[in-house]
């Protein structure tokens, strides 16, 4: 397809709004079929209309996957745009309202939404006609995500039908996920890889989903082993979590990881306690998919979709693809220039680590990605974050790195450093920890990780 809508997806597409293919098939485990979802989505859609006509975009405020759903077929079928957070707290929200100037909300649950904002909630009167009828916009606008931090305004992506939809229907074909399938998801459906895996491809696919988001290894075993999950959506951190986890009984005859990289000590686990290997599924919020790879195969490279083009630019990747924001800022040729090195290898590349983890101290480039691997290699070590920190009253910067695993012995990582490293780029300060500071979306959580190098 390189990087352009097919007729396949538009097919699919057309199909999703013609009304459900599975109609009393469960939606959510125990919870919504796929018919409820469809009544809510034609209820949300009637009483949004206007909002719709006015341009006026909706604060989606739920969790619950069976609401999510609703709320993008009604958007998909005329119904306005939404706005996704990243967090639902009372300053997150309010915002986000100051940036958008949105005045009607869904949400599953009681918000500490801005007072002048109308909340509709799932507990509606179905209408009759459950059926979207209108034929989608491929290009029209679906999502807006903020992905914001606790500084500055918020970081805005807007996401198109095509975006959103085509790379699920695209990722049910690719890991062929269909109606026999039960997917469970470790990460929050208002996240982009929570929201694909959990709420927009059981929609196309017509897979059922797990209502709970476990995060403890014993809470994701169970949820597998009981609700007998096929699909396993989960994030490095929780991967990490279930090396020495053997899930009695299990199904899984597929798993998949996002939001950062997969250790391949924590693949080869996985693979050899369960029978699955892992897919390590690369790209981003503003990116969407990109590639894939699973080691427990052999693969250190990945291989992109076939419906994603790639190329080396300046020893970054760029890419061109259906599932790109709108918002970003492409190339000539279509292309986006990603801050990921890279190396070609076999029909795929190798990442080499971020072009913005090269720091300099005294004057000399230092690859920050490159001491974290070298750490990572102990085998003590479960994980480790290196980031370059400002000299207290100077401009200079120093290398700091914090390692989880308190039995790691730090002297011995100095002195294996100290024999491949040149003596600027060794860190000046090296701390252990029992846990890495993590986001509810599985990364790393780089403001209170450089809080504890002021301690």
């Amino acid at each position: 397809m390189s990087g352009m809508s097919s007729a396949a997806e538009r097919a699919a597409l057309e199909a999703l709004v013609r009304g459900p293919k599975f109609p009393e098939r469960e939606f959510v485990r125990s919870g919504r079929s796929f018919a409820e979802v469809y009544a809510m989505a034609a209820r949300f859609r009637e009483i949004l209309g206007s909002a719709a006509e006015e341009d006026a975009a909706v604060c989606l405020g739920a969790e619950d996957r069976a609401v999510m759903a609703a709320a993008l077929l009604a958007s998909l079928g005329g119904g306005p745009e939404l706005l996704l957070p990243y967090g639902f707290s009372a300053r997150a929200l309010a915002r986000m309202q100051q940036v958008t100037g949105f005045t009607t909300a869904i949400a599953d649950v009681d918000r500490d939404f801005p007072g002048d904002v109308q909340v509709l909630g799932p507990d509606l009167d179905p209408v009759a006609d459950s059926v979207v009828h209108l034929q989608p916009d491929p290009k029209a606008g679906l999502l807006r995500i903020f992905t914001g931090g606790s500084t500055g305004s918020p970081q805005i992506w807007a996401k198109t039908v095509e975006n959103i939809f085509f790379e699920a229907v695209f990722l049910a074909r690719h890991f062929s996920i269909t109606e026999q399938d039960c997917i469970l998801a470790t990460i929050s459906p208002y996240h982009i890889y929570g929201l694909l895996f959990s709420v927009v491809l059981p929609l196309v696919s017509g897979a059922t989903v797990i209502a709970d988001t476990p995060s403890f290894p014993g809470e994701i075993a169970g949820a597998v082993r009981e609700q007998g999950a096929t699909i396993l959506a989960a994030v490095p951190a929780h991967y990490r979590a279930l090396r020495e986890t053997k899930i009695e009984g299990c199904r899984l005859r597929r798993a998949v990881s996002s939001a950062g990289m997969l250790a391949e000590a924590d693949n080869q686990a996985f693979f050899s306690r369960n029978g699955v290997g892992i897919v390590e599924v690369y790209g981003s919020t503003e990116t969407g998919g990109i590639a894939t790879r699973n080691r427990s195969l052999g693969e250190n490279h990945f291989t992109a979709f076939p419906t994603v083009d790639w190329k080396i630019i300046k020893s970054c990747l760029g890419v061109r693809s259906p599932y790109i924001s709108p918002d970003i800022a492409l190339d000539g040729d279509g292309f986006f220039i990603t801050a990921d090195r890279v190396e070609t290898c076999n029909s795929g590349f190798l990442l080499k680590g971020r072009a913005d983890s090269v720091t300099k101290v005294g004057g000399k480039r230092v690859d920050l990605e490159e001491i974290r691997m070298l750490i990572r290699e102990q085998e003590e070590v479960v994980d480790c974050v290196v980031l370059s920190l400002p000299e207290p009253g100077g401009r200079e910067h120093l290398i700091a790195a914090l390692i989880q695993g308190r039995a790691v012995g730090t002297d011995l990582i100095k002195k294996n450093l100290a024999a491949r490293l040149e003596p600027y780029a060794l860190p000046r300060i090296i701390k252990t920890i029992d846990r890495i500071p993590l986001k509810e979306n599985g990364k790393y959580d780089r403001q209170a990780i450089e809080r504890l190098f002021l301690v």
